[in-house]
């Protein structure tokens, strides 16, 4: 029997992101993914893949029942909304595949290989599974409610390095919410968290 599939449009607190949460699971929960490009797209996500034909769509986040699409400055999200909204519910109303497969974390020797210097491999710190779960609790229900999703990488030297991803990743308000919210807390229940830095915006 075909469930009906609908999907509604949720604006977040980076102004380039919106927010598309449908009635059905599309990831596993827990599993997120992104692509900054439709390179990255080929072979992992056809509905990914389908949405970066759109001009004005420059990034695609997706992970439990949402995907969050990153647009281009040059053109109003009243214009685009409807429209990838439909587009969207269509692709789940008709069964299509949201992922075929999760794209690879490269392993160090590739990344140095590929030039990518910022994705270092943090060593296991006795401090990780408090960290984690202080992250799963209270701060991931909170960023994917905005659309987006926080990873922790590592922990070293009184550092906690995140990734942040989909709308979190660029949005104006993420740097405060980092430091207001997440380090705050962490320092609350670790006093050996002296930092909250994101990857990304090293």
């Amino acid at each position: 029997m075909k469930v009906p599939v609908t999907v509604y449009s949720e604006m977040t607190p980076n102004p380039s992101t919106m927010k598309f949460v449908a009635n059905k699971h599309l990831l596993l929960p827990g599993d997120s993914v992104e692509f900054k490009s439709l390179k990255e797209t080929k072979g992992y996500s056809p509905i990914a893949e389908a949405l970066f034909d759109f001009p004005f769509v420059a990034g695609v986040f997706i992970t439990s029942n949402f995907v969050t699409v990153v647009k281009t400055d040059n053109v109003p999200w009243d214009f685009i909304t409807m429209e990838l909204r439909e587009f969207i519910r269509t692709w789940l109303a008709e069964g299509k595949e949201v992922l075929i497969k999760m794209p690879e974390v490269l392993s160090h020797e590739e990344q140095e290989g590929s030039g990518n210097k910022k994705n270092k491999i943090y060593k296991k710190s006795e401090f990780d599974s408090q960290i984690n779960e202080l992250l799963e609790k209270y701060v991931k229900p909170a960023v994917e409610n905005d659309g987006g999703a926080i990873e922790f990488l590592g922990f070293e030297d009184g550092v906690v390095t995140v990734l942040l991803k989909g709308s979190c990743a660029g949005c104006p308000s993420s740097t405060a919410t980092l430091k207001g919210g997440v380090e705050n807390l962490l320092k609350q229940h670790l006093p050996e968290v002296k930092e909250v830095v994101a990857e990304n915006e090293i």
